[in-house]
């Protein structure tokens, strides 16, 4: 589990495609967040939680299934690119941000950025399937930082989308300060309003039955 709050950044070192497996090994480096963490330990990368199957010093090798390239940003990523790190809390750890697991469930693209001098403003459009678990005031991760929701669409309008404030120290140590409109960003919503729905789904059923 993960919190969304940014630990710090990295950058691709290595992307190897291995096409008879439909996967990728993810070479990056990861300043200060290999201490302590063992081969199979888990790290978010952007939001997706990935796996470390191999660690020299600074560097680490990731194993990225063709599951995760299709249905995130993870294959879009560039030699070079700056990317979001966080390591998984620790049990008893402080939760800054909110639950995050790291299972991005889609992706979303930056339509505007708007500077407002203390603060900005950006809004993403949002997958029509995913729109109903983002409300006002409640947390969504984008490219794994935990943030909270400003504004909503109309559930009426063709494109959906959400509005996020960002203060400045979260454009310089993430990689929010780098996106631009058009950009694709990975989403991930917040589990609680899922698993709401999961639950309700299945009362209404019982009701139905009886």
């Amino acid at each position: 589990m993960f919190t969304g709050i940014i630990s710090g950044m990295g950058r691709i070192e290595g992307i190897e495609a291995t096409p008879e497996t439909d996967s990728v090994v993810l070479r990056i480096s990861a300043p200060e967040h290999t201490e302590n963490l063992e081969l199979g330990g888990s790290i978010a990368v952007n939001g997706v939680c990935l796996t470390a199957t191999s660690i020299t010093g600074d560097i680490l090798s990731l194993d990225v299934m063709g599951e995760t390239l299709r249905h995130t940003t993870i294959g879009e990523l560039a030699l070079g690119e700056g990317i979001n790190l966080e390591r998984c809390v620790k049990a008893g750890g402080r939760l800054d941000g909110h639950v995050v697991q790291g299972h991005v469930d889609g992706v979303g693209q930056l339509l505007e950025h708007e500077s407002l001098g203390d603060w900005d403003r950006f809004r993403f459009a949002i997958p029509f399937e995913l729109a109903r678990y983002v409300a006002k005031k409640g947390s969504i991760a984008i490219d794994g930082i935990s943030l909270t929701v400003t504004d909503v669409s109309a559930a009426t309008e063709k494109t959906q989308w959400f509005e996020v404030g960002i203060i400045p120290t979260t454009l310089r140590e993430t990689t929010l300060g780098q996106r631009i409109p058009g950009s694709s960003v990975n989403l991930e919503v917040d589990v609680m309003a899922k698993y709401a729905e999961r639950l309700a789904s299945f009362g209404t059923s019982e009701s139905s039955a009886s």
